[in-house]
């Protein structure tokens, strides 16, 4: 009955940490998708002003690369916001095409790890209230309970103590 008690609370400890799984990815996915916007109006601007001045992106970018040492650190620095706006944005894209249960499993290989840092630092545990919330939940409260009750039984089955052979007389 222990056994039993102990496993149903290592199944509940299990499916609300696996619960948070989608959870994180939804809260990561928002703070990329601000990332993106910010990045996105940077970008506008460097073009708008590249615009009018008659040049394409690229011409803005080797312009500037041979203006002063500030003018070419500014070129590097803007040359990096545009690989970082297309990357995210490609990711951000990823995560908006594919169901809640695929991005929770495979969105990790695209997380960004400075955004996936401040997510963790703000991150609120909930349980989320969802399909794929629901799912994490079941498949952790089952992988915690099966786990926890085989461990406890076979534990058990080593310490009960077995009964001592008598000697034949």
């Amino acid at each position: 009955m222990i056994t039993k008690g102990l496993a149903l609370a290592g199944g509940l400890c299990c499916a609300l940490a696996a619960s948070q799984f989608p959870e994180f990815s939804q809260q990561y996915k928002q703070r990329l998708s601000g990332a993106v916007d910010e990045l996105a109006w940077v970008v506008e601007r460097f073009d708008a002003d590249a615009a009018a001045l008659g040049l394409s992106r690229d011409a803005a970018l080797t312009d500037l690369a041979r203006g002063t040492a500030m003018a070419r650190a500014r070129s590097e620095s803007m040359g990096q916001v545009l690989i970082r706006h297309e990357r995210l944005s490609a990711h951000l894209e990823h995560l908006r095409t594919t169901n809640s249960i695929s991005a929770a499993l495979i969105g990790w290989q695209y997380l960004d790890p400075e955004l996936a840092q401040k997510t963790w630092g703000d991150f609120e545990p909930a349980v989320p209230v969802t399909i794929a919330g629901a799912g994490f939940g079941l498949g952790g409260f089952l992988a915690g309970y099966t786990l926890i009750g085989m461990l406890l039984g076979g534990l058990g089955r080593m310490v009960r103590r077995r009964p001592e052979a008598t000697p034949a007389e």
